[in-house]
């Protein structure tokens, strides 16, 4: 039983959240900027004329889909964790509590930060300086998660 709820915790991790850690990383470079933010034609910094800027509203708004979709799927990864520390009998040993308390945050900066501001900016694009706190945002939650996958692996303080 345990490696089966091992292999699905682990499973879970790489389709769930690999997903969410990669579109919150990419839509800052898709997400539509106001007219003003693009950089002139021939300034530093601007494409030549026949490569398109890279940015697509279209785009930006199926990463920000995914990232809510995949975001509400991958509440199965720490509810396995749960259920697997529960049946191993190690809930109360730090790393887990550690893992359980930084996937908390993981899924608040998720949930309260970043999707959300990811639509503000789809329903009002600015000069990027949201774009910038979003790339932000999303680099603490990808460390987070990193963090919480290297915990898995380390287990200090295990017995």
């Amino acid at each position: 039983m345990e490696n089966l709820l091992l292999s699905a915790h682990v499973l879970a991790g790489i389709l769930f959240v690999g997903p969410v850690a990669v579109t919150t990383s990419l839509f800052p470079r898709f997400a539509p900027v106001t007219a003003a933010a693009a950089p002139a034609p021939g300034a530093a910094g601007a494409h030549a004329p026949s490569a398109p800027s890279g940015r697509s509203a279209s785009v930006a708004r199926m990463l920000h889909g995914v990232t809510r979709v995949y975001g509400v799927l991958a509440l199965v990864v720490p509810v396995l964790g749960l259920v697997l520390a529960a049946v191993q009998g190690r809930l109360g040993e730090i790393w887990v509590v550690v893992a359980m308390v930084l996937t908390a945050v993981a899924g608040g900066l998720l949930a309260l930060r970043i999707a959300p501001g990811q639509r503000a900016v789809l329903e009002t694009p600015g000069d990027g300086a949201r774009l910038r706190g979003l790339s932000m945002l999303t680099g603490a939650f990808n460390v987070l998660w990193a963090a919480v996958v290297v915990l898995m692996v380390v287990r200090p303080g295990s017995v």
